[in-house]
């Protein structure tokens, strides 16, 4: 009778666990961090670019291609401006403003005239 009581109370301390630890992952906040694929609608077409993003509270850094990536992330909201060359369009400065939901970034760019709006997903590692 002690061990089906013991078993009892193992099972039933178990079950209490498995919220609380679904709980705490759904109260980590959501962060930018890791390595995304980006698809930016422009006038020439759909331009694919892979990039990487480090978080440090809301400061964001990492790569855009070879450029060095600056901006924030707070809110949900992503806002990155950088200098940036493109083959196509010359030296300049890159912007990108989104919005983070799930794994998905969507928003707007803008760089030397151009604009348009972008996706990213993220990259699973």
């Amino acid at each position: 009778m002690k061990n089906l009581m013991a078993i009892f109370i193992l099972i039933t301390g178990s079950a209490l666990l498995v919220p609380f630890s679904a709980a705490k992952g759904a109260l980590d906040p959501p962060t930018v961090s890791g390595k995304w694929h980006f698809v930016l609608d422009t006038p020439g077409g759909d331009r694919e670019l892979d990039a990487k993003f480090q978080q440090d509270g809301d400061q964001v850094t990492g790569k855009w291609g070879a450029a060095d990536v600056k901006g924030t992330f707070t809110e949900g909201k992503l806002a990155l401006e950088f200098p940036f060359n493109s083959d196509e369009g010359g030296a300049g400065t890159m912007t990108l403003k989104g919005t983070l939901a799930a794994d998905a970034l969507t928003g707007d760019w803008a760089f030397t005239g151009y604009s348009g709006s972008f996706k990213a997903t993220r990259v699973k590692e």
